[in-house]
């Protein structure tokens, strides 16, 4: 009996968390403007512009268009030049130091802000999936 007292405990302790790491969409994307808040709007401006010849827009940007591509510069950081939106770009952006949980809520929530309309719902395994 004791045995399927605690078989069934880690049975419900599991699903519980399991569920737990699953947060909804909408929340995901609530943390994530903390987050961008936090982290980003600095460069990013409150809009997402960015800053031009400086900082590269968020809003309506193709570079979100590759979602691994967007998901490493988060992660890892970014140096060197890139093209967004037509227009070039060659700034460091440093880690920020976010775990991948704050990195798919930010993502996201970017996916989603100033005429970004993707479909794409980033997750904690996604982000964990992309290696330096």
């Amino acid at each position: 009996m004791k045995t399927l007292f605690s078989f069934l405990l880690l049975g419900f302790s599991g699903l519980s968390m399991q569920l737990y790491q699953q947060k909804p969409l909408e929340q995901s994307i609530a943390d994530g403007e903390e987050i961008y808040t936090d982290f980003c709007l600095q460069c990013h401006m409150a809009n997402g512009k960015g800053v031009p010849g400086s900082f590269p827009p968020l809003a309506n940007s193709d570079y979100l268009n590759d979602i691994d591509q967007s998901i490493h510069a988060i992660k890892f950081g970014l140096k060197g030049p890139i093209t967004v939106n037509g227009k070039s770009y060659n700034s460091n952006m440093i880690s920020q130091g976010l775990d991948d949980e704050e990195i798919a809520d930010v993502m996201n929530y970017i996916l989603r802000s100033w005429g970004n309309e993707s479909s794409t719902i980033v997750t904690e395994e996604k982000v964990a999936s992309i290696q330096k």
